[in-house]
């Protein structure tokens, strides 16, 4: 069992850390992204787990996905990858947009590390923290998800499942607080904002299905899935992350979120900053991950 109180603390200190020490961490300011990378990448050396970065040209400078892996066996039978982008959009300090999806990146990391030696699981976890998901990279080839996935699909790299974090610590509940894209608002869903999104297309069926049954094994955090057909084109706002780019390459992926601006008022303002967010909720979200990667007993 997690410490919550512990959790929801350190889920402070690294919101503190990436919107008001570092600040915006957007194409404009690219000493910024280092200093934010440089701070993932110290994170996983902190706890002992292997971490490298994979840099490549945008623009005058250089960027780089940082990546983590936590293996629980030489040869494990499952294979995912948890993903967050560490960049802000131009103008903010983008606290729920995407340091919320970062810290809780680097916690259950930090939760699932301790299982080591402990807990017998049959599986390993890469956890990838991308650059340059916000425009103008949003949609092209410098997009960090998008170099990442063209690697891991020419490579040929084993991928059961992408867990795609976006937006995770934002939270309304006020009857109506919640709204969703057209035709999603006739089908009953929630009409508060205390759920977490579980997002997948048809091809991730299986993956969103047994992701949604872990979550359910925490009742503290309600879990709403959907499932979207043609890779989610005929509902654009799902594609909005990094997820599609795993999509797009034929892997299974999973967006989970609390459905960014369909719920969130600040999304890619200047007020998005972290006293807006709620830390319990986003604790709440690292135990329900570490409830689905615990149910791969050998």
């Amino acid at each position: 069992m997690i410490d919550m109180k512990e959790t929801v603390e350190r889920l402070q200190d690294h919101l503190r850390m990436l919107t008001r020490t570092i600040g915006e961490r957007s194409v404009l300011l690219p000493k910024n992204l280092k200093k934010t990378q440089e701070y993932i990448e110290n994170f996983y050396q902190g706890i002992g787990v292997p971490v490298h970065c994979e840099s490549y040209p945008y623009r005058t400078y250089t960027v780089a996905n940082v990546v983590a892996e936590i293996s629980f066996s030489d040869h494990p039978t499952k294979q995912y990858l948890v993903g967050a982008h560490y960049d802000s959009v131009v103008g903010t300090v983008g606290a729920d947009d995407n340091a919320s999806a970062i810290a809780v990146q680097l916690e259950t990391a930090r939760q699932l590390n301790t299982l080591k030696g402990n807990v017998e699981l049959d599986l390993a976890v890469k956890f990838v923290s991308f650059t340059l998901e916000e425009p103008p990279a949003f949609g092209t080839r410098h997009m960090g998800s998008r170099v990442y996935a063209m690697k891991a699909w020419k490579e040929k790299e084993k991928i059961d499942g992408m867990i795609c974090l976006e937006m995770v610590g934002y939270t309304c509940h006020d009857l109506g607080c919640q709204s969703y894209p057209f035709p999603l608002m006739f089908l009953g869903y929630p009409k508060q904002g205390n759920f977490i999104g579980i997002v997948g297309n048809l091809s991730s069926k299986g993956f969103t299905e047994a992701l949604y049954r872990a979550f359910c094994k925490n009742p503290d955090l309600p879990g709403v899935k959907l499932t979207v057909p043609l890779g989610g084109n005929l509902l654009p706002s799902v594609r909005l992350s990094d997820h599609s780019s795993f999509w797009d390459r034929g892997y299974k992926a999973v967006m989970i979120t609390d459905t960014a601006f369909f719920r969130n008022p600040h999304y890619h303002r200047a007020s998005d900053t972290m006293d807006r967010l709620d830390y319990s909720f986003m604790a709440q979200l690292v135990k329900s991950l570490l409830n689905f990667f615990r149910s791969h007993r050998p």
